[in-house]
């Protein structure tokens, strides 16, 4: 009986040799990996061989494992957003897009969308000082001086209400949806129903100016013509703080969508951050040498654009507090509002000028000193009272002396609204409406939360149980720095060098500073003293070898 010769095919336990293709692909498939973790990754990756439980290391892989595969699939979900964001482009070198005028846009875009540029003359009932849109950019508020307010769905020209109240209107807001809306008038605050019933009167926010809404939060803000911040939970009715800021009356308030911090501005050129939870302001910085006209935030909170009585234009990075660039303007701008995608509209005088998110990416350093507008827009000899941009759509809203016109900005709205955020859909219905009023009262977050750093919350606290007790005893005595460093080495790098060094700012002196460097005089005179007396000990020939420290 012949025996068959051993067969080359490998066994199904044997591992194959890679071809170059399969490693490109392994490779590609890592490289794409790594961009959607980037992107969508939930933080640094668990190390999990440093964990010495076999059934913990096992379910930390699995779970590592499904946030890589979710991080891909949202990648992956991406071919789904078929709306991208454009600008307008020049055709040649010499030509400018500041020069396009909105019936040349009209004449290039569907019927549909030019149909979103329109403009309302109101003459008798202006100046109208008040625009604001919906979260979902589907209702429209318009309020003057001299107490009209109206508000409608401005794509189908539905009217919801309009009211003559007959006093003096300063701000108003929409709230958590298109079902309520704050007027700030004369006396106080009042809040009516989408059809104009009046549903409540917040007699504590007196006089006020200015009005915000924090929609993560359920907070109406407002400061007064004596410089007071009060907040009120429009869910529960609920009264929370009065913040004086004993700098007068203010002359500009805005919110960072970003952490939900207010930002004032104030005569002196200050501007301030609030917080609910602090009297005290948590940053109070000098961005201009006149009255603060006009103040923006980003979406992302990273840039603050104001403007100031003096002409200037300044954009800080509010990250570091450090202003990146500043210009003059032809007159001082009064309005200031930022789109979804970093357009900044500046209103001044009776003109516009509309800037691309480059201005961003100027630093001292640059050698642009005055940006070039991206489009223009004028108002026909009426004065600018208020420019707000609509939530996903490129159109921007201007409330004026002789009414309100809603010009094409190519390129500033969101294209991929997140429908799954409560109040952001603009395509919702009534019963989706109601069901993302009750997720989002569910998932409101509470005013403790609101700090400069909204990112501390689901961090982990370090603090020992010792030092927890130490906190909790409020008889026990504060620990003195200066006497803790005197006990440390002493000599040339001694403790209370090293921290005269890291506290070493020469035009900043407190009562610490003072000791330590008292403490210190104090050392080096024992130093100096047992020198000598060591050297008189050795005698002359011996004096050398003492020791200095």
């Amino acid at each position: 009986m012949s025996l068959k010769p051993p067969s080359k095919a490998p066994t199904p336990h044997s591992n194959p040799k890679k071809t170059p293709v399969d490693d490109a692909e392994a490779q590609q498939e890592a490289e794409y990996a790594k961009v959607a973790t980037a992107q969508y990754g939930r933080g640094e990756k668990i190390r999990t061989k440093s964990v010495k439980d076999r059934k913990l290391r096992a379910n930390l892989k699995s779970l590592e494992q499904k946030n890589k595969q979710a991080a891909i699939q949202a990648k992956q979900a991406e071919i789904l957003l078929d709306n991208e964001a454009g600008l307008l482009e020049p055709e040649q070198e010499l030509e400018r897009t500041y020069k396009v005028r909105q019936d040349d846009i009209r004449k290039e875009v569907s019927i549909e969308t030019a149909k979103k540029g329109f403009e309302l003359r109101l003459d008798a009932l202006g100046p109208y000082d008040v625009c604001d849109y919906t979260r979902n950019g589907r209702e429209l508020l318009i309020a003057s001086r001299k107490g009209h307010v109206a508000n409608f769905d401005w794509r189908e020209g539905k009217l919801g209400c309009e009211l003559q109240l007959g006093e003096t209107v300063r701000d108003a807001k929409w709230l958590n949806n298109n079902q309520r809306f704050a007027v700030a008038q004369k006396k106080c605050v009042y809040i009516y129903a989408n059809d104009g019933v009046e549903i409540h009167q917040l007699k504590k926010h007196q006089e006020a100016t200015h009005l915000e809404y924090l929609p993560y939060h359920f907070l109406l803000a407002s400061i007064s013509t004596g410089g007071i911040i009060r907040y009120t939970d429009i869910s529960t009715g609920q009264m929370l703080s009065d913040l004086p800021t004993k700098l007068g009356p203010p002359t500009a308030f805005a919110q960072n969508p970003h952490n939900a911090i207010l930002h004032a501005g104030h005569q002196k050129g200050l501007v301030t951050l609030w917080s609910p939870n602090s009297q005290t302001p948590l940053v109070k910085f000098l961005p201009h040498r006149s009255p603060v006209r006009a103040i923006a935030v980003d979406k992302t909170g990273h840039y603050m654009v104001s403007t100031s009585q003096d002409r200037q234009m300044s954009i800080w990075d509010i990250r570091m507090f450090r202003e990146l660039h500043s210009h003059h303007l032809k007159q001082p701008a009064h309005s200031l509002t930022i789109s979804d995608r970093n357009l900044a509209a500046v209103g001044w005088g009776s003109h516009v000028s509309i800037y691309k998110p480059d201005l961003f990416s100027l630093t001292p350093e640059s050698t642009v000193v005055v940006p070039t507008p991206y489009m223009e827009w004028q108002a026909d000899g009426h004065t600018v009272s208020r420019l707000k941009y609509c939530p996903f759509e490129d159109v921007l809203g201007i409330a004026h002396a002789k009414g309100f016109s809603s010009i094409l900005v190519p390129g500033a709205g969101e294209p991929n609204p997140d429908s799954l955020e409560p109040g952001t859909n603009p395509f919702e219905t009534t019963k989706q409406r109601q069901e993302a009023e009750v997720h989002a009262l569910l998932e409101k977050l509470q005013p403790e939360m609101i700090s400069l750093n909204p990112n501390f919350v689901g961090t982990l606290d370090l603090a020992s149980h010792e030092q927890r007790l130490q906190e909790k005893d409020l008889d026990a005595k504060k620990e003195d720095k200066i006497e803790k460093l005197k006990k440390k080495a002493r000599g040339r790098n001694s403790a209370l060098k090293k921290y005269l060094r890291r506290h070493g700012q020469k035009n900043v002196i407190d009562e610490e500073k003072l000791r330590a460097r008292e403490a210190l005089k104090k050392n080096d005179a024992k130093l100096a003293a047992k020198l000598q007396k060591d050297q008189e000990a050795y005698g002359p020939a011996l004096a050398r070898f003492a020791r200095k420290g």
